[in-house]
């Protein structure tokens, strides 16, 4: 019988999401290298080459890759011959209570505070719980006297992108998916990695997709000797055919949006085919270890020569440098779809709860605590600043949560341009068109990497919103991709079907 204390295990587990933040897995690393060397895509390239210089910085600097530290989720496989101790003396505490303290330890640590994600009360008030808790716990009991523990910190841009389905058993599984890959447009982040469940009930498929996005990225070795089952021959297919929409790094259009799939299965009813989609992100983040009641695990880190050749900073030359203290609707109405601008200069920053307020502020005829005229709004929540840092690492949200705030704050404010990550609605761009205003991506998953860019930030209204209170950011070369002009041009290659 193996005692483990869970001391350890809640130290372990603080380690490994202290770990993850900051870590890219290194096969993740290496199939990010073959996207960029093999892209051609002026943007994409650009997207994938801020990845992987933000994925060493951030390795360096013990700082969030990006700045949506994820849901804490822990998944345990407990050997029979295990039990639990507490080495002060007092009874065992659950499992759950456990993960929790690993999470809480983990999020509010000071040297490296990452951002609380979860809320309570879902369907009411939402009150952030503060520290992250509650973990997302799996436990399954096997055969063995140790622990095996999978650390994942997800963020929300995959897991909402998810999809289920309970096919007919003559259906084509590879036709599903790539069906489903237009309307998840680029919110998810890519490149990633696509995980497939089938088989089983409705809520083990999308297990079993979950699941199969950890393990290693090997599409390029599968490539090489072929398919030797049904399994590996979707692989094949979907990585193809979803690499051929043409989707690419963030959505910009290029070769690569997919890196790898991944497909588990198991048994299911002779008269169902249940399948489950769910996409891995550019800040993908997780790591296993193995506890076998000797103390802590002890977390490898790779070697710096996982990311030779990868610069310290991006820069591109050629790039359109936009003065944005003098920016005003002539100057916007000249940017093309596609063009990499580097601002400089003051930027405001508004989210989901801050755009409520203001458009709730103009529906009453109040004054807004802040002008918009001629300003360009960033959507973001960063992480806490620690040290000398301006702000912690801030990286794009989803911008078509704000889609149905754009035309009334273009027109009620005289609001310039939005910086955010993914694809537009429909109404949107034609609100941006109208204006005559434009969006501007940046890449998700460089979230340090661009906080490199801030050079001082305060917040200027709605303090009480913690992370989504209003900033004001001052920019140095703050990378962006035109993504929509003026003209209602867009990059993305299904925003105006709808999606």
């Amino acid at each position: 019988m193996t005692r483990i204390a869970q001391e350890d295990l809640a130290q372990s587990l603080a380690d490994a999401f202290q770990f993850v933040s900051h870590h890219h897995p290194p096969d993740f690393v290496r199939a990010l290298r073959r996207a960029w060397e093999a892209e051609t895509h002026p943007p994409a390239r650009a997207a994938l080459e801020q990845l992987l210089v933000n994925s060493r910085l951030a390795a360096r600097g013990r700082r969030p890759l990006c700045q949506d530290t994820g849901v804490g989720q822990v998944f345990l496989r407990v050997g029979c011959d295990v039990s639990f101790f507490r080495r002060d003396g007092q009874p065992a505490r659950s499992l759950q209570a456990v993960a929790d303290e690993g999470v809480r330890r983990a999020y509010r640590d000071p040297v490296n505070p990452l951002r609380a994600t979860m809320v309570a009360d879902p369907l009411g008030r939402r009150i952030n719980t503060r520290d992250n808790t509650p973990a997302v716990v799996h436990c399954e009991i096997v055969e063995g006297d140790a622990l095996e523990v999978l650390v994942v910190a997800k963020g929300g841009g995959g897991d909402v992108k998810a999809r289920f389905a309970t096919l007919n058993t003559s259906d084509n599984v590879a036709d599903w998916v790539i069906d489903q890959l237009p309307g998840m447009g680029a919110g998810w982040c890519p490149p990633g990695t696509l995980g497939i469940g089938i088989g089983a009930t409705p809520e083990q498929a999308m297990l079993l997709a979950k699941l199969s996005l950890f393990e290693p990225i090997d599409m390029d070795l599968l490539q090489a000797r072929g398919a030797s089952d049904a399994a590996e021959a979707l692989r094949l297919e979907v990585h193809q055919r979803a690499n051929a929409l043409g989707i690419g790094a963030q959505g910009l259009g290029g070769i690569s949006a997919v890196l790898d799939v991944k497909v588990r299965t198991a048994p299911c009813h002779a008269a169902t085919l249940p399948v489950a989609l769910v996409p891995n992100c550019a800040a993908t983040r997780y790591v296993r270890f193995r506890l076998d009641g000797s103390g802590p695990a002890r977390i490898e880190e790779p070697s710096e020569n996982l990311w030779d050749g990868i610069a310290d900073r991006f820069d591109m030359p050629d790039a359109i440098r936009v003065d944005l203290d003098r920016l005003d609707r002539a100057q916007v109405a000249q940017w093309r779809v596609g063009q990499t601008l580097l601002l400089t200069g003051r930027a405001l920053t508004a989210r989901d709860a801050a755009h409520k307020r203001l458009i709730d502020l103009l529906a009453r005829g109040e004054p807004l605590p802040v002008d918009l005229r001629g300003r360009v709004v960033y959507y973001v929540g960063p992480v806490d600043a620690v040290g000398d840092e301006a702000v912690g690492p801030a990286g794009p949200t989803t911008a078509t949560r704000m889609d149905r705030f754009v035309d009334t704050l273009m027109a009620s404010t005289g609001l310039l341009a939005m910086i955010g990550k993914a694809e537009r609605g429909p109404e949107a761009i034609k609100a941006i068109q109208r204006h005559g205003g434009a969006y501007l991506c940046a890449t998700g998953g460089a979230a340090y990497l661009l906080s490199k860019s801030i050079r001082s930030a305060r917040v200027v209204a709605f303090d009480d919103l913690g992370m989504e209170a209003i900033h004001e950011f001052e920019f140095v070369d703050f990378p962006v991709t035109v993504a929509v002009d003026s003209a209602g041009r867009t990059i993305h290659k299904f925003a105006l079907a709808g999606f």
